[in-house]
């Protein structure tokens, strides 16, 4: 008489049949629509936005309640495309069979994390060709930039025309205030690039710089050597007030995309693991 045995799997065991543990697919598809409905709820997150703001005065939103809103709107699609491209990633992946119940909630956990990933990566990369288009442009047209530079407005050609602007009622037959000798494009284009070179990375005007300053205001405009110090030093104060604040801004937005990314990887996991049971049909034994 022959004995027949009969091995049975051990629990949480993996058969030899067993799928690969990533499913490239479904994570591709739920990056996918994750960067798809992304850049839709951009969209109309950018029309909603220009009906908030207005230019007339005691229109429209302030200028913190529309920071705060864009921040929060940043996290909300985040959200919102991440938990979508999450699920789809969990619920559109292989089925496992032989695996045990916590490794399935880890791999679908970790479809989601790596379709936000893919996303990430894919969002990322539409933003550099753009710019690397444009720099590409740069480049080619640098002999035609340079030609143009004259008339080219910097960041402090309005600074600068504040620093040198004469009083209309002061000024000779030819639009120079009376005692003026300096040459209008000659010191314009001089101070343009002594500011800029002075508040690059953020400098200041050094003493002799301020000084010199000073005295081509009060030879441009006619204004006495008092005046024309409070000139150059309020604008100098608008300089950093300004560069502060856009400082203030940019980390700001820093902050509300860091945050707005966590949450995201958050959502997609958890989004994955919900739909990988759902494919399972193992989400009413979960709950038990």
């Amino acid at each position: 008489m022959i004995d027949t045995v009969v091995v049975a799997p051990t629990p949480g065991g993996t058969s030899t049949s067993t799928l690969a543990g990533l499913s490239w697919p479904s994570i591709v598809a739920g990056a996918v629509v994750a960067c798809a409905l992304t850049i839709v709820l951009l969209a109309f997150g950018t029309g909603l936005g220009l009906t908030m703001v207005s230019p007339w005065s005691g229109s429209g939103v302030s200028a913190t309640t529309f920071k705060i809103t864009t921040g929060l709107y940043l996290i909300v699609i985040a959200m919102l495309a991440s938990s979508i491209g999450g699920y789809i990633a969990g619920r559109l992946r292989s089925s496992w069979t032989d695996v045990h119940r916590d490794e399935i909630y880890f791999r679908d956990t970790a479809h989601g994390f790596i379709a936000w990933a893919l996303a990430t990566v894919l969002g990322a990369t539409a933003l550099a060709i753009p710019a690397t288009s444009l720099i590409g442009g740069s480049a080619v047209g640098a002999s035609q930039a340079a030609a143009n530079a004259a008339q080219t407005n910097g960041p402090m050609d309005g600074y600068v025309d504040t620093l040198l602007r004469s009083d209309p009622a002061a000024a000779g037959p030819t639009g120079t205030a009376s005692g003026g000798t300096t040459n209008a494009t000659d010191s314009h284009g001089e101070m343009v690039r002594l500011f800029t070179r002075s508040f690059r990375n953020g400098g200041d005007l050094k003493g002799p710089d301020r000084e010199y300053a000073a005295k081509v205001v009060a030879s441009r405009t006619g204004m006495s050597q008092a005046d024309a110090d409070k000139r150059v030093n309020d604008v100098v104060t608008q300089v950093k007030a300004d560069a502060d604040a856009a400082r203030k801004a940019t980390a700001s937005l820093a902050f509300w995309l860091t945050a707005a990314m966590l949450l995201g990887a958050f959502c997609a996991s958890l989004a994955a693991t919900e739909g990988g049971g759902l494919r399972d049909g193992t989400w009413n034994s979960r709950r038990r």
